[in-house]
Parts: structure tokens; sequence; C-alpha cells
């Protein structure tokens, strides 16, 4: 008869932990927070398919380019014409995803769950937009970059969404694969600026 006992003490379960877990993140005046898990889907629509996308998730899905829409717990930002990252609670995800398949059955248009592939931080204090402009070509000014602009960009050699929620304050959407080196490098720019 086969020894069951590992098995049966071993948990092969999947525990989803954080890309942070192992990062020191600094205390300074300029700091890197990570932000709970999300619900992601990258949506693609043109036309009326955006207009039945918006109202089945709750958010107007923004026409205006590099722009986001928030309300509540979700947003939905501009990425390309046809294409937009929605965010929502992760508990809301499943709801939202089949609430999405039934508005656009029979319609042009692809919904697809990122939830696992993304994680985000957000970037607050007065160094923000200088310490994201060591990797990021971007003009960050606030004339240039205004609060509720977003954008599908680099950062270093990752791609990143960066989003300004707020004057001094940016959410940054990053693959999880990358979310160690940007934050890393961001925590090396910190600390030039707060020796500097």
């Amino acid at each position: 008869m086969p020894d069951t006992s590992l098995a049966a003490s071993t948990d092969r379960s999947a525990a989803r932990r954080s890309v942070f877990a192992d990062l020191s993140l600094s205390e300074g005046i300029t700091r890197i927070r990570p932000l709970p898990s999300s619900a992601r889907f990258n949506f693609r629509g043109r036309g009326e398919v955006v207009d039945v996308a918006s109202a089945a998730f709750g958010v107007a899905l923004p026409r205006q380019a590099c722009r986001a829409d928030a309300a509540g717990s979700r947003a939905a930002l501009w990425l390309g014409p046809d294409e937009w990252l929605l965010l929502a609670d992760p508990e809301e995800g499943p709801a939202i995803e089949a609430k999405l398949a039934n508005a656009l059955a029979g319609q042009r248009h692809s919904v697809v769950d990122i939830s696992h592939r993304n994680t985000a931080f957000a970037l607050t204090g007065p160094g923000a937009a200088a310490a994201l402009n060591a990797g990021c070509p971007l003009d960050l000014d606030l004339s240039a970059f205004p609060i509720g602009m977003c954008t599908r960009t680099i950062f270093g050699k990752a791609e990143i969404v960066l989003w300004r929620t707020d004057t001094e304050r940016f959410h940054v959407e990053v693959w999880r694969s990358f979310a160690a080196y940007v934050t890393q490098y961001l925590e090396e720019v910190l600390a030039e600026q707060a020796a500097g």
C-alpha cells in the first residue's frame, strides 16, 4: 500500500503572494506604496460596443486620448483608440466579467482578464514626478501631464501604465515580473534625491 502521509501533510494549493513582500520600501517624503490587488481587464472594441461596455462596467470608458475615469472602486484608463484598462475590486472580477460577456455577446470585442499579470503601486510626494522622470521620457510637469491623465509608457526597460491621480500621486501599473526592477530603480532615485 502506498504511503500517502506526505501527500496528506503537504499543502499544494497556490497562494498568491505580493511581489512587494521582500522589498523594503522607503519611508521618505516621496514614497512607494503597494496598492491592493485588483481585478484587471484589457478591453478592446469600437463604436457602439464601447458604450455597451461602459454601461455594463458602470464607468464611462473615456473617449479622449490618455484620460482615465473613475467611480467608486472602478476605473477605466484609455490606452489606445480601441483599448482600455478596466480596474475594480478583486471580489467584483467574476461578476464584471460575466456582465461584460452577457452585454457584449455577439458583438466584435475582446475582454481579457489580466488580474494575475499586473500589479500596481502608488508613488506619492513632492519628488514623485522627478523620480519617475529618471526612467520615463514623458514630460510629467503638471501642466503637461495633469490629474486624470494616463498612458502606456516605459520606465527604464519596463513597460508601465502611468496614471496621475493627484498633484503629487501617480498610480503605476506594471507586469508582476518587472515590479521589483521598477521599484528598486525608483528606490535608488529616491535615495539620490534624499542625499542631494
